[in-house]
């Protein structure tokens, strides 16, 4: 289960292997082609040719089929189906038959082990994704439920700053080092009081004194657009995407 927490990020991967096409005006088309398609988050436990068996996040075992014409990406990289092995994670994009289990994948994006592992360890530590369900305003405190199924208490103090929509970007991989790279996009600068439940918050920072101060937390309301201000942080590539409201 830890580890296919840990594949929900891979989600995120479509925006940024789309996002990776955007100087050819003809590319940036793609970037619909993909968002309206149903999406599989799982572990590879299978390869077999072009088909993939994972198992996904409700624990239920699918097949992933891929063709000649599935694009695959690792990362921002190009890749192969040759080159998926067990253990991997995988996010696939495309039509999916759910009384056979079998996602017929047009986009597959993939991750490795490795990197699942990394993005596990550090949730809670170096980073916090996920749905707010209590504030406490005047102790500084709100309480996350984490992608994991996790309900975790964070802290805030004179170093934190909020903001409603923007993200934080935390990549993994060779040259990001142990607690991987980040990159910030704008958003409003708001307070914490103008967070409410039930809004998607993600952030990175450090544990002071036992609990996970962010540096800064961005929030976006479920539901809200996903444009300039009001862009969904929690579809910041390499975070995990936070629960929704059930």
């Amino acid at each position: 289960m830890a580890v296919i927490v840990a594949v929900a990020a891979l989600s995120t991967a479509v925006a940024l292997a789309q996002d990776s096409q955007q100087p050819a005006n003809s590319q940036r088309g793609q970037r619909g082609q993909f968002a309206g398609m149903q999406r599989l988050n799982g572990e590879v436990t299978a390869v077999a040719g072009a088909n993939l068996t994972i198992k996904a996040e409700d624990g239920a075992t699918y097949t992933v089929a891929a063709t000649d014409n599935t694009r695959v990406m690792h990362g921002q990289n190009q890749g192969k189906i040759a080159d998926v092995k067990v253990g991997d994670g995988v996010m696939a994009a495309g039509n999916l038959d759910a009384p056979n289990k079998t996602m017929h994948a047009l986009m597959i994006v993939t991750t490795d082990a490795a990197t699942l592992k990394q993005l596990k360890d550090n949730l809670g530590k170096t980073y916090i994704a996920g749905r707010v369900t209590a504030i406490d305003v005047d102790n500084a405190k709100m309480t996350i439920m984490r992608p994991d199924n996790v309900s975790q208490t964070i802290g805030f103090d004179e170093t934190t700053s909020f903001k409603r929509g923007g993200g934080v970007a935390i990549r993994f991989g060779a040259n990001a080092g142990p607690q991987g790279t980040q990159q910030q996009s704008a958003g409003e600068s708001i307070t914490l009081a103008d967070i409410k439940v039930g809004d998607n918050v993600t952030g990175q920072g450090a544990v002071k004194s036992g609990v996970f101060v962010p540096s800064e937390l961005s929030v976006a309301t479920p539901g809200a657009r996903r444009n300039g201000a009001g862009r969904n942080p929690t579809t910041t590539p390499g975070i995990p995407p936070a629960p929704t409201p059930q």
